[in-house]
C-alpha cells in the first residue's frame, strides 16, 4: 500500500485552511501536515474549543483529505534560542509577551506542551480510517539552540560552552517530552541549522543529551543535509527507531565553485551568487531513489510530506509537480529475495 503523500502548510500559512484544502485537493494530495500558525491548525481553540477539531476533520473529509502530523516549529525554535526581535515576527503574541528572553523562553515551553495536548485531542477526534493508518500521533517542530553562535568556533568556545548547550537544551525539553509521554505524542525534532542537531553527530549528542527519551525523535528532511556534506542516507539508517515523519523536500548545490559558499554569503535565496538553493523536488541535487530505498529497509510506513520551497518557481505549479513526483517515486518494498524463488517448483 503506497504511503500518503501530503503537503505542509507551513509555507502556505497567507490561505485560509478552506482555501488550503481545495488547493491541496486539486494538485493531487492525500492530505495535509498542518502548521500551528495562520488558520490551519490553532492549539488554544483545539483545546478550549469543543467542536473545533470535528470541524476541521470534517472539512479535510469534505476535501477528501486526512492528516497524520500537525508541526509547530516557530514556538518550538523560541524554546532554547537566544531570543532577539527577530522572534517578534515568527511567534504569537501570547508567546512573545514582553520580549524578555527567559519569559518568551518559558512561555514557548508551554505552549509546546499544550501542543502535544491539542495534538492528541485532535487525533483523538480523526475518523475511524485516518486512525487505521495512523502508527502514532506526531508533532514536528525546531527546539533551537542556545549555542548555534558557537557553531564556528572563533573566538574559541571556551570549555563547557557546547555541552552546556546541550545541558540547557535537555533541561527545557525534558519537561516538554514528559507531557508528550503523558499524551502518548511523538516529538519529531527537523534536523536543520540553527537547532539543537543540525547533522548526524550533533543529533547523536541530541540524543545522548536528552538521555534517550522515547518520545523524542525525528522528521527526517534531506534537503538540510546535502548541501553541508553530511550523508543523508546514513541518517536514515542511524535513526532508524526515531524517524517519526518524512519531508520530501530538495536542495541544489553547485558541482563548481560560487562567490557564496555554504554559508551564504548573506544572499537571499534566488541569488545567482549562491552555491545551494531549495528546489522543487526532483529539481535539485538529492538522491531521492537512494532516501526512498533506505526509508523502505527500516520500514517507515508514515506519511511522505512534502515541504514544497523554490524561490524561482509559482509555487501551485511547483506543489502540484512535487506531489505528482513523490508518488511516481514511492514503491513498496520486498520481502522476498527474487532469486531464492527459481528453484521453487510450480
Amino acid at each position: 500500500m503506497p504511503r500518503p503523500v501530503t503537503l505542509f502548510t507551513g509555507q502556505w500559512a497567507d490561505l485560509k485552511f478552506e482555501d488550503m484544502c481545495k488547493k491541496a485537493k486539486k494538485m493531487g494530495y492525500d492530505g495535509l501536515e498542518l502548521a500551528c500558525w495562520g488558520d490551519h491548525f490553532e492549539v488554544s481553540k483545539a483545546l478550549e474549543d469543543k467542536s473545533y477539531c470535528k470541524r476541521k476533520w470534517e472539512t479535510l473529509t469534505k476535501h477528501g483529505l486526512e492528516c497524520y502530523a500537525i508541526s509547530a516549529h516557530l514556538v518550538g525554535q523560541a524554546v532554547c534560542d537566544n531570543i532577539d526581535e527577530r522572534h517578534k515576527a515568527i511567534l504569537p503574541d501570547s508567546v512573545w509577551g514582553d520580549g524578555k528572553p527567559e519569559g518568551v523562553r518559558k512561555r514557548a515551553a508551554a505552549e509546546m506542551m499544550n501542543t502535544a495536548r491539542a495534538a492528541r485531542v485532535f487525533f483523538n477526534a480523526a475518523p475511524a480510517a485516518v486512525k487505521k493508518k495512523l502508527n502514532k500521533v506526531v508533532v514536528n517542530g525546531f527546539t533551537g539552540s542556545s549555542i548555534w553562535h558557537l557553531v564556528y568556533s572563533f573566538p574559541p568556545v571556551l570549555p563547557g560552552q557546547i555541552e552546556n548547550g546541550y545541558k540547557d537544551f535537555a533541561k527545557r525539553w525534558k519537561e516538554i517530552l514528559d507531557v508528550f509521554d503523558q499524551e502518548d505524542v511523538y516529538f519529531a525534532l527537523e534536523v536543520h541549522p540553527t537547532e539543537i542537531a543540525f547533522d548526524i553527530c550533533s543529533a547523536e549528542r541530541a540524543v545522548e543529551a536528552i538521555k534517550g527519551h522515547k518520545r523524542f525523535g525525528f522528521n527526517y528532511d534531506p534537503s538540510h543535509f546535502g548541501y553541508q556534506g553530511v550523508d543523508y542516507v546514513q541518517f536514515i539508517r542511524l535513526f532508524k527507531d526515531r524517524i517519526h515523519h518524512v519531508h520530501m523536500k530538495d536542495v541544489y548545490w553547485s558541482p563548481t565553485r560560487t562567490k557564496a559558499g555554504v554559508f551564504g554569503g548573506h544572499m537571499d535565496f534566488g541569488h545567482p551568487d549562491r552555491f545551494w538553493e531549495f528546489r522543487s523536488l526532483g529539481r535539485g541535487s538529492i538522491d531521492f531513489e537512494a532516501v526512498m530505498r533506505a526509508l523502505n529497509e527500516i520500514r517507515y510506513a508514515g506519511p511522505l510530506s512534502v515541504e514544497w520551497e523554490d524561490t524561482n518557481m509559482d509555487r501551485e505549479f511547483g506543489a502540484a509537480e512535487a506531489c505528482a513526483f513523490v508518488k511516481k517515486l514511492d514503491f513498496p518494498r520486498s520481502d522476498i529475495v527474487f532469486d531464492a524463488q527459481f528453484d521453487r517448483k510450480g
